[in-house]
């Protein structure tokens, strides 16, 4: 149950500062789809962060709470977002609780808006079925411009393609991206 002090203002970006928006559960066409950590259906079902955030102690996210750098728990996921990922992408979180802290929530929330209408671009034109996770961690991972520009370049080359070649063109120029930035764009398992 939540607390009657908590108004949440952002559904789609978790209580330790994920963004829900960028998720592949977000992401699916049936009515398993995750509306955000802090929906109704996922506060129901609840979180470590949930119960302690917005549960027990009335605030939205984590970085509110006046206990926040002492927190064991979250400094634990945040250390191993640096290592590790589940079905969720989690190497850019440390920087996106920085952007947060900068420049505030809504700006964060603009951002992930630009992206997720990338990544649903990307779903549309060049999911051949097995790239929502691949295609969630660039719309993630990259920087905004490199992703329309990455999209804007595939476009000019799948005319008269099928699905999987068209896609096979999208990864071409994602990994090349990628593979000049140093990063990598598959989930990171124990």
């Amino acid at each position: 149950m939540i607390s009657k002090n908590t108004k949440v203002l952002y559904p789609e970006i978790g209580v330790c500062g994920l963004s829900c928006r960028l998720c592949p559960n977000y992401h699916i066409g049936t009515t398993n789809r995750c509306l955000g950590c802090k929906s109704e259906g996922r506060m129901a079902v609840g979180c470590p962060f949930i119960t302690c955030a917005v549960k027990n102690k009335g605030i939205e996210f984590c970085w509110e709470c006046n206990e926040s750098t002492l927190c064991q728990k979250w400094s634990k996921h945040r250390e191993n977002g640096k290592k590790y990922d589940s079905f969720k992408y989690y190497q850019t979180l440390e920087k996106d609780i920085a952007f947060i802290q900068e420049h505030g929530i809504e700006a964060f929330f603009k951002d992930q808006k630009i992206r997720e209408q990338l990544l649903r671009e990307m779903l549309e034109l060049f999911n051949e079925g097995r790239s929502k996770s691949y295609f969630c961690i660039a719309a993630t991972l990259l920087d905004i411009d490199e992703i329309r520009k990455a999209l804007e370049t595939a476009k000019q080359q799948i005319k008269g393609l099928d699905i999987k070649d068209r896609s096979k063109v999208l990864h071409s120029i994602l990994e090349e991206i990628a593979k000049r930035k140093g990063c990598y764009l598959k989930l990171r398992k124990k």
